[in-house]
């Protein structure tokens, strides 16, 4: 079973329905103790940093987001599900990420339009192998929509390039994380998804 944690905010439906798509028994939870026995973890995100963590921890799903990444089950961040495993962002000072990934959140680069909204291709790292990104196509075409991105860091499996490089991916161990979305992504999206759900099984 594919636990995707349904705190009250953004179309969490869509992320359930594109794994189920592609063979994952992946369900909505709302409570800690149905993720309980989760083969795989999913946290997506759409909205303001600040106002999805204080949703997810409300909800009392941030300590399986911790649980899970940590304990290397497979994990999936999505959007600003993605930002929220970051320990701060420029979009709301005052709020504490989750802590699991170091670095924090910043404003796309200045010059071209904000939000980024819109098809761009992913550019993989030189040098990182990456499980998550294998199972795509090339060119790996995948849709945007954000404001904010992560910094640069070792975790980094892919860019894009929107007025320079732009963090897309991250990976570490079986926790995997995308600024873009899968579920909207069409042919690569759904690749990455069943990637995903090999990983769990």
């Amino acid at each position: 079973m594919i636990a995707v944690l349904d705190y009250g905010i953004g179309n969490l439906r869509s992320a359930e329905k594109a794994l189920q798509r592609v063979g994952g028994d992946a369900r909505l939870v709302t409570e800690p103790e149905q993720a309980e026995g989760a083969n795989g973890v999913v946290l997506p995100g759409v909205g303001a940093f600040g106002r999805c963590l204080e949703a997810l921890r409300s909800s009392g799903l941030d300590a399986v987001a911790v649980d899970a990444a940590r304990r290397d089950l497979p994990f999936l961040g999505i959007c600003v599900g993605m930002q929220m495993l970051y320990e701060a962002s420029a979009e709301d000072a005052g709020a504490r990420g989750l802590g699991v990934l170091n670095g924090r959140v910043c404003a796309l680069p200045p010059g071209p339009k904000s939000p980024q909204m819109q098809w761009n291709v992913l550019r993989p790292t030189p040098g990182r192998t990456s499980e998550m990104l294998r199972p795509l196509g090339d060119p790996r075409w995948v849709y945007f929509v954000h404001s904010f991105a992560p910094e640069q860091s070792g975790d980094v499996v892919a860019t894009c390039d929107y007025g320079g490089p732009v963090v897309a991916a991250v990976e570490r161990g079986r926790l995997w994380a995308t600024q873009f979305h899968p579920e909207k992504s069409g042919a690569s999206g759904l690749a990455l998804l069943a990637g995903f759900v090999r990983a769990c099984a």
